[in-house]
């Protein structure tokens, strides 16, 4: 136990320190060439204009830079490869056990963290060169989300055929063998979690929730006994917390895709880890620890729909659900706390029910 706990604690401490070491040599990069927005403000998903979203960040985005989202996946990255190493190079049986890529639990989230990390880097890359709206030969919203499905699809195929997994844990019930079906559903979960990346909008706010549910989730895999996705989520923690050293009001740098598109794919991958092949209910439990993803997510489908049905009649002032409370008149770090809080709540609740039997 207390090695576990070791194996656990230890990376996510290096992952912090990493990230907190890197930052000023990355910041000072970023800063250096103006990786930022040229314009403030985005276009709506009709291409129109976004005018309370404008005004509400009119002064934001432009001389911020993007892509702080590299001090979580790089620092993560980087304590992995020195866990590694030390496990092959020195000679102490302790760095045999402390590491933690392992073909059966962690190597598919792994690679899917630096996919999606190299994708959403692209995706930054366009944004900051071009005017913002993805004109000036960026990725579309759907390019992006067809490389995720392309990941979805391809870790779905390993899990359905590797690992036979084909079903999904389901509270107080057996679980629903899907069948083939195992394989869209998949892709169609990692689609919507996807979705709700675009929590990331106001200082401090992506920082702290994914660090909470990704919290939630080494837990789980810990108290099921999969170590090594336990260590695994810590160190993104780790990661998150040395990124959120330096986004909390004033921010450095904004997350951006590169860090919303990795973290998303292998929070979605953690669920099904932590599910029927772990013997627990990770997938349901996604719907709770995951909550605040789910909310963004439907908040703009919501708005979607009413628009398109209702005359172009709105639910919100302006969609994702954060920024409406910023129409509101709350003040951006009063959105951001209290989204901390219910993350919190909600992740306490997520575990409990995850770990039901």
């Amino acid at each position: 136990m207390i090695l576990d706990l070791i194996k656990v604690f230890l990376p996510a401490a290096i992952s912090f320190i990493v990230g907190i070491m890197i930052t000023p040599l990355w910041t000072s990069y970023l800063f250096k060439n103006e990786m930022w927005k040229k314009k403030a403000g985005k276009v709506s998903l009709e291409g129109g204009e976004t005018p309370i979203f404008n005004e509400l960040h009119k002064t934001k985005e432009v001389g911020t830079p993007r892509m702080g989202g590299v001090i979580i996946w790089a620092s993560t990255f980087i304590t992995i490869t020195l866990l590694w190493l030390a496990s092959h190079l020195l000679p102490f049986e302790i760095f045999d056990k402390l590491e933690f890529l392992s073909r059966s639990q962690t190597w598919i989230p792994f690679f899917a963290l630096l996919l999606g990390a190299f994708v959403g880097f692209i995706d930054d890359m366009y944004e900051i060169k071009g005017n913002g709206s993805h004109k000036a030969g960026g990725l579309s919203l759907k390019k992006r989300l067809l490389v995720v499905s392309l990941i979805g699809l391809f870790c779905a195929l390993w899990f359905y055929f590797k690992l036979e997994v084909s079903s999904v844990g389901m509270l107080f019930s057996n679980p629903i063998n899907l069948g083939v079906l195992f394989i869209p559903f998949f892709v169609a979960v990692m689609l919507f979690i996807y979705s709700g990346g675009i929590i990331d909008g106001i200082d401090g706010l992506a920082g702290g929730v994914f660090a909470i549910m990704f919290t939630g989730y080494g837990m789980i895999a810990f108290f099921q006994n999969q170590i090594d996705i336990a260590a695994l989520c810590a160190t993104i923690v780790g990661g998150l917390l040395a990124f959120l050293w330096f986004n909390i009001p004033p921010a450095r740098f904004y997350m951006s895709e590169t860090g919303s598109m990795a973290l998303t794919v292998v929070l979605s991958i953690v669920a099904f880890m932590t599910d029927t092949l772990g013997g627990g209910h990770g997938v349901s439990a996604l719907l709770i620890i995951g909550a605040p993803l789910v909310i963004t997510s439907l908040s703009v489908i919501i708005q979607q729909i009413s628009k398109r049905f209702r005359g172009g009649k709105k639910v919100f002032l302006v969609a994702p659900l954060h920024h409406h409370f910023e129409a509101l008149g709350w003040p951006s770090y009063k959105v951001t706390m209290r989204y901390w809080v219910m993350s919190i709540v909600l992740c306490i609740i997520g575990v409990i029910f995850a770990l039901i039997k």
